[in-house]
């Protein structure tokens, strides 16, 4: 499949087969992550990958909008490192770029191995990041931007068709 096709073709998958993603693919999809365009190059992301049921369990269960991490093998923590800033700016909100752009990147590495995924958010809603950060034992200057369930797709979801060409402006608004 072309490049253009794993773009088009990415779509939001929320049902899991109960089959375990294997760790080279885990550890493929975060290079892909690691190779999004970063600001200044700062580099401001953090993964944590988790794979143990009893973790993604108790996400689940506290996250409101995650409960897809209940039946999924694996899933991908976002997070911005504040202390990575070159300027040292604990206020910089450098981090939400860099780890979206890093979260998209994930989302169409997943595609294109043939499993499936969902950006859950958890930024910046502050319990869910109070939530993530006490169960993963993250420092406080690391803040999850979302979750990201990862598994084999359970049913068969076809893409969204976006394109709004409304949406779309050519040299002025």
């Amino acid at each position: 499949m072309s490049d253009l096709n794993w773009i088009m073709n990415r779509k939001s998958v929320r049902k899991f087969l109960d089959k375990p993603v294997a760790v080279e693919d885990l550890q493929q999809i975060l290079r892909a992550g690691m190779a999004a365009p970063s600001a200044v190059n700062q580099q401001l992301w953090e993964f944590i990958v988790i794979n143990k049921p009893d973790v993604l369990l108790r996400l689940g269960e506290e996250l409101p909008y995650a409960k897809m991490l209940l039946s999924a093998s694996a899933a991908i923590v976002v997070c911005g490192d504040l202390t990575k800033t070159f300027d040292h700016n604990s206020q910089s909100l450098y981090w939400i770029m860099d780890c979206s752009a890093a979260t998209e990147n994930i989302l169409l590495a997943v595609e294109s191995l043939g499993l499936g995924a969902v950006w859950t958010a958890v930024y910046p809603e502050a319990q869910r990041v109070e939530s993530v950060q006490r169960i993963l034992d993250l420092p406080q200057s690391v803040i999850p931007l979302n979750v990201i369930p990862i598994g084999y797709p359970g049913q068969n979801e076809p893409p969204k068709d976006k394109w709004n060409e409304k949406a779309v402006h050519w040299n002025s608004w």
